[in-house]
Order: structure tokens, then C-alpha cells, then sequence
């Protein structure tokens, strides 16, 4: 089966070479690579164009968020299947042919490979997870060593994380693609959550391995003692816009207890990152909003064929160990997200 490679790209001339030459000498049939710039500030078009010119280069006008890019990119293809891949994903040789070989086995909509820190390759980072009913992700061996998490299976995921993920074109456009509202965060839940309320399968290829490298300036977050503050505010407006958008009213109605809770644990990590404006803010912004949603929450649950009860979970919470290293944090944390599996598991039932 051909495929058509998307590369997201914004300000990655430290990325691209490492992410383009490992494509270039992936196993597989690659029809076109594609790589979509979202206004790159930086030399990434002059990188391109010097570099690369067998890549084809889709140059957008302004940053809208990798979203928009992502559409793009699956829009401007002309084969069914796109490996839809970030500028800071380096790939193995043999990931496509895995990914592919998954797709045969499965028919699923999204097949995703298990992505590992460039800088630990012996520690997982991404690998898939459950879609929690808070309007998070679970996600799988966050962190754990390959080791303990290693596996050759083709595994069900309830959510995709998008560092690189070969996708049925077809189906995820015939679905809307991606939000583009979400700027970025949040994004990969909802177009997870609205495939997977059609009937959609999701799945993980546990030996399928890609690298990934620094994330997004600003908005990433692995270590250190600053969060961003443009990742508050993202991750207090897009949650609320999520679940707005896409969970029944019966399940708002009934996880509310549940929703509030951790509400409160965000305000006061917000706080003790030194960003509870930005968390104001971010509430404000989906205020403005979710008024506009309406038209979309409607086309959502018309086309679903699947129970938010079957969909969603009940945890754990997921966080990046450097936000949690002290007893005290990692206590709050477990006494949070115990009262949310409580209150799944009172309520799930119902849904």
C-alpha cells in the first residue's frame, strides 16, 4: 500500500534534517513526502529548498497551530493512507512496515507506533492511552522503562497521541480532521473521541518504534522548574472546549462532581506554577467559546454509535514526573485522582 508522509513543521530547522533523512531511508511505499510550514520565523524554508528538494514543500501563510497543518497536509495527499508525523519525530526504518502490517491486521482508522525520548531511548513517552472522562488522557507506560513495557503486539488504544501516526485519510477527514480551535493541546482527544464515538478502532504497535525529540518551545514540558504559562492557559481552555463539544449531557450532568474536583487540583497547580492568571484566562477564552460549538455537538452525537460508559475511564491521571517529585505532591495527587475513580465507578453504569 502507498503512502504519503505529512510532516508538520514550525521553526524546526534543528529538527527536520534528523526527521526528513530518517524518512528517507524508511522501509515502505512512500508515494510523496509532504512537509507543511506553518510561517516558520526560523531557516526551515531555505532548509527545504536547499536540502530537500524532492520534498514537497506546502507553505502556509500564517501559524494557525498544527492542526490546521495537519489538514493540510492530509487534504494536499492523494494516496488513502498518510503517516502523519511532527517535525521532532525521528523514525525507525521498519516503523512504517509495522504500522502498515498493524493496518492490515486491524482495518483501524489510526495506527500509532510507541514513542520513546530521543534523549532515554530506554524510557517510553508516548504510547497511547485511555480517554479520561475529566477531558484528559491516561496514558500508557508515561515514562516507564522500555523494558518493563515492552512488548510485539497490536494493542486497542482509546486515544492517539500525535508524534506519528498512519492514518486512514478518508475516514479522519470524513470526520472533520482536526479541530483547528484547539491551536494545540487537547487536539489529538477530540479527534480521537469523535472516531471512536463513530465505531472507529485506535490501536498501538508496542514495537514500532519512534524518537521523540524536544516538543514544542513554550509549550512543552519534561522537566525543569518553569511550566509555561501558554500551557495553562491552553490546557484550561481547550479542556473545557473538549468536553463541551463532544461528551453527552448526561455524562456532563453526571461526572460533574467528578469534573470539579479537578478543577480545583488545576486552579491550584496553576497557583503553585505561578500562572493563576493565565488558568483565568484560559476559562475566560472558552467562555467566548463554546457558544460557537453548537452546530459541531450536534453533528458529534448524530454521528455516534458508541456510549460515552463504553468510551471513557475513570484514570489514572496522568502527570510529568517532574511535576510531582516531592511526597506531598505525589500524595494530593493520589488522593485526586482516587476520588475520581470513585466517582467513575459510581456513575460509569449509567452512561
Amino acid at each position: 500500500m502507498s503512502v504519503t508522509v505529512v510532516v508538520c513543521n514550525y521553526n524546526g530547522e534543528e529538527h527536520l534534517p534528523l526527521c526528513l533523512d530518517a524518512l528517507s531511508v524508511m522501509r515502505g511505499d512512500v508515494a510523496e513526502i509532504i512537509v507543511v510550514d506553518n510561517a516558520s520565523t526560523d531557516r526551515s524554508r531555505e532548509l527545504l529548498q536547499r536540502d530537500y528538494p524532492g520534498v514537497r514543500a506546502l507553505l502556509l501563510d500564517k501559524n494557525e497551530g498544527p492542526s490546521v497543518a495537519r489538514n493540510a497536509g492530509l487534504h494536499a495527499a492523494q494516496t488513502d493512507l498518510v503517516l502523519a508525523v511532527d517535525n521532532d519525530a525521528v523514525v525507525a526504518a521498519d516503523t512504517l512496515e509495522k504500522l502498515l502490517s498493524a493496518y492490515e491486521l486491524t482495518g483501524a482508522v489510526i495506527v500509532q507506533p510507541r514513542s520513546v525520548l530521543a534523549s532515554e531511548p530506554s524510557r517510553v513517552h508516548y504510547d497511547g492511552g485511555a480517554l479520561h472522562y475529566a477531558g484528559l488522557i491516561s496514558l500508557h507506560n508515561f515514562y516507564c522503562p522500555l523494558q518493563q513495557a515492552k512488548g510485539e503486539g497490536v494493542v486497542e488504544s482509546g486515544c492517539a497521541i500525535a508524534v506519528c501516526l498512519l492514518m486512514d485519510r478518508c475516514k479522519v477527514l470524513d470526520a472533520g480532521g482536526y479541530d483547528g480551535r484547539y491551536f494545540i493541546l487537547f487536539e489529538d482527544n477530540d479527534l480521537s473521541y469523535r472516531l471512536r464515538s463513530r465505531g472507529e478502532r485506535i490501536v498501538s504497535v508496542e514495537d514500532a518504534i519512534v524518537k521523540h525529540r524536544a516538543g514544542t518551545a513554550g509549550i512543552s514540558f519534561r522537566d525543569g522548574p518553569h511550566y509555561p504559562a501558554r500551557r495553562v492557559f491552553l490546557h484550561s481552555r481547550n479542556r473545557w472546549v473538549f468536553l463541551a463539544k463532544n461528551h453527552s449531557w448526561l455524562t456532563l450532568l453526571l461526572t460533574l462532581p467528578g469534573l470539579a474536583v479537578y478543577e480545583v487540583f488545576a486552579l491550584l497547580f496553576a497557583v503553585a506554577s505561578g500562572h493563576p492568571l493565565s488558568w483565568a484566562k484560559g476559562k475566560l477564552a472558552a467562555l467566548r467559546m463554546i457558544p460557537g460549538l453548537w452546530g459541531e455537538r450536534r453533528q458529534v452525537q448524530r454521528a455516534r454509535s458508541v456510549r460515552d460508559g463504553e468510551l471513557l475511564h475513570g484514570g489514572p491521571l496522568t502527570v510529568t514526573p517532574a511535576v510531582a517529585r516531592s511526597g506531598l505532591k505525589v500524595l494530593f495527587l493520589r488522593s485526586v485522582d482516587s476520588l475520581l475513580q470513585l466517582w467513575w465507578e459510581l456513575v460509569r453504569r449509567l452512561l
